[in-house]
This record gives C-alpha cells, structure tokens and sequence, in this order.
C-alpha cells in the first residue's frame, strides 16, 4: 500500500503480542499444529489492521511458555515481514514466567513514550504450574502493564477460563473459547483485531464468533479438543 508523504511519521507504534501455551498437553489432538497454523493465517489480517489504520503502525512479537518461557519473536516485527517458525509442544504451563518475560517490555524504553497502549492476546489450554497470579500483580504495576488491551483464547474444555479472564481483567470481556482447529483461528483472528482496534481507539471488533459451549459425542466434529 503507497501512503501519503508524512503518513509513516505520524503512525504511532502499537506494539502487538502474543503469549502462546506450548506445554505438553497441546500436542495432544493436533492442538499446537492448529495454533501454528492459526497464527500463520492471521497475520495477513493484522497486517491489514495495520494497514487501514492511518494513526498506529503495529509490530508484532511473541512469547512462548511451557517449562519457562521464551521469546519466539524478539524484535518488533511488521506482520507482514513475520515469517513464521512453527512451535513445538512439550513441559509444563508457566504462564507466570510468560507474563513476567512480557513486562521486560513493557518498560521505557524499549517502549517508547510516544506508543499506543499494547495489545496482548493470549493463548492456553490448560491451568498455569507457576505464580501467575504474583506475576499478574507485577505486569499491573507497570503503567504499560495496566494499560495494554488484554484478550485471552482458551483451547478445549481444559483450559483454566478463570486463570484466563483474571489475565484480560475487563469485567465486560470474556475469553473467547476454542473446541476444534476452525474455531481456533476463528477465535485468533477475532481476538487479534478485536485487540489491535481497541488499542489503536478504533471502533471494536464485531462480537466474539466463539462461545462456550457444552460438547457432546453427538456433535459431528471430527476433532474436538
């Protein structure tokens, strides 16, 4: 896309992440190959948030967590420069390191004064095996922390919903809920823009297009986490 002489300059960043659970339960049912692919599917769509959008300039980084965490994608990357490196599953769930890997970001600098309020999606399936809550505590202290727009994707019926609606800490949000690999990237892309939007103070995202539901053997899915 060409813009306007002066555009760029007056794009403020908005720094996108995402906390992605790697832990051994997602290799179970083909859970991490589905969120691989979810995520490869909706960068195309951020880019194109950050595209239309003439006022944030959006960069895309990424945490993975399972025994620890770690970043997967370090330096702020434009979506549409992001080629991605498929996950592996295997370890525990520490969610409290992911969120404390997260907060060394959240500072000035790296952050700059002049950036819109992060946008932060996270991904699990399961309950956290550290402190999440203390870190929690710490991401809140930051003024970065309290201020990102925080959403959360829970795979399967597995998945801690109330661990997850503790992180987005938005009584008018609930997290969004995925059973089968179509529902995953349904609820990733969703999520991704819905939280890109409201960072940028864009009209929000069209309401969740996944609920929790109940299962049962009945449903005709071929995979259902």
């Amino acid at each position: 896309m060409t813009e306007r002489p002066g555009a760029r300059l007056a794009r403020r960043p908005l720094h996108f992440f995402l906390l992605l659970d790697c832990s051994g339960s997602m290799a179970s049912r083909g859970k991490m190959t589905a969120l691989n692919t979810a995520v490869r599917e909706v960068l195309p769509h951020l880019a194109e948030t950050s595209y239309g959008n003439p006022h944030a300039e959006v960069s895309v980084r990424v945490v993975a967590f399972s025994t620890g965490a770690h970043w997967h994608v370090e330096a702020p990357t434009h979506p549409d420069e992001l080629v991605w490196r498929d996950l592996e599953a295997g370890g525990y769930t520490d969610l409290g390191a992911a969120i404390d890997l997260l907060g060394t970001a959240l500072t000035v600098p790296p952050m700059e004064d002049r950036a819109l309020p992060p946008a932060v999606v996270l991904v699990s399936d399961g309950m956290p095996t550290d402190d999440f809550e203390s870190a929690m505590a710490r991401l809140l202290t930051l003024p970065w922390g309290a201020r990102a727009v925080r959403m959360a994707v829970a795979i399967g019926q597995d998945a801690d919903y109330g661990t997850l609606a503790a992180f987005i800490a938005d009584p008018a949000l609930e997290p969004v809920t995925a059973s089968n690999p179509e529902q995953l990237l349904m609820a990733l892309r969703w999520a991704t823009v819905h939280v890109a939007r409201a960072a940028s103070s864009l009209a929000p995202a069209a309401p969740p297009p996944v609920h929790v539901t109940a299962w049962s053997a009945d449903s005709g899915e071929e995979t259902v986490w």
